[in-house]
């Protein structure tokens, strides 16, 4: 699952790539909603494209939550959530039928730019070893998302996950998921108001090949609450003599 993303690119560029404009809602941020590690435990505000204002980059809370929810309790409904992965990731084989997903499925799906995410890694004995993802190219990934507006106008997204390829599974081992990763040619089609059930199925299925994807092992600094993991060198490789893989 994917609880952990990098998103080191600034606004300017992001829209650049994406060729949106930012737009703000009533949430207010500071700077530029960069992180070298984004931990999603924490709910931090991350830039998504809406496909309801698709020419838009729009600041949103990581974690989905009910629409008919108040986005002001945000913290008692993580808090109550977190037995369930606190929305932040959701399974693409529910998408049509979670009593959460299915409103976001044909109106609300977005996309989260990031510059790479983090999984673990299970080496013999159960130790854990995190790992770092991102596109061979050094491209701004587009992860597959959906998004809801709280009746008090709070935006919550969730990241979409499905099966892992083999790649993910050889890497991340013990969930065997991976993110839905569209294809750069796919970013429109994903945010088109026009898609059907079967088509929204397809661009999920059908999504970034492991071969353009690479990883790495890092630091377990990324899972140690005592030590800042949002740092520049969190992504930097380590070795481990515990691992027996490679990738």
């Amino acid at each position: 699952m994917c609880f952990g993303t990098r998103v080191t690119t600034s606004v300017k560029d992001v829209e650049k790539f994406y060729n949106v404009s930012k737009l703000m809602g009533k949430t207010p941020i500071e700077g530029e909603l960069t992180y070298h590690h984004a931990n999603g435990w924490a709910h931090p505000l991350l830039w998504i494209i809406p496909q309801e204002s698709s020419g838009h980059i729009t600041p949103s809370m990581w974690g989905i939550m009910p629409q008919n929810s108040m986005g002001a309790d945000f913290k008692n409904y993580y808090k109550d959530a977190a037995r369930f992965g606190a929305g932040l990731n959701a399974q693409s084989e529910k998408l049509f039928d979670h009593f959460i997903y299915r409103f976001s499925a044909m109106t609300k799906r977005c996309v989260i730019p990031v510059n790479g995410f983090y999984e673990p890694h299970t080496a013999p004995k159960k130790f854990k070893i995190p790992f770092y993802f991102e596109r061979k190219n050094e491209a701004l990934m587009s992860l597959a998302g959906l998004y809801t507006t709280t009746k008090d106008g709070y935006n919550t997204f969730t990241i979409l996950t499905k099966a892992a390829t083999p790649l993910f599974k050889k890497i991340h081992n013990t969930k065997n998921r991976r993110p839905i990763i569209l294809r750069d040619e796919d970013v429109d089609v994903w945010l088109n108001n026009d898609l059907n059930e079967e088509e929204i199925r397809n661009v999920m299925e059908d999504d970034m090949e492991d071969v353009a994807i690479k990883a790495h092992p890092i630091s377990k600094d990324l899972y140690n609450p005592k030590v800042d993991s949002n740092r520049e060198d969190i992504i930097e490789e380590v070795q481990y003599e515990e691992l027996e893989i490679e990738y």
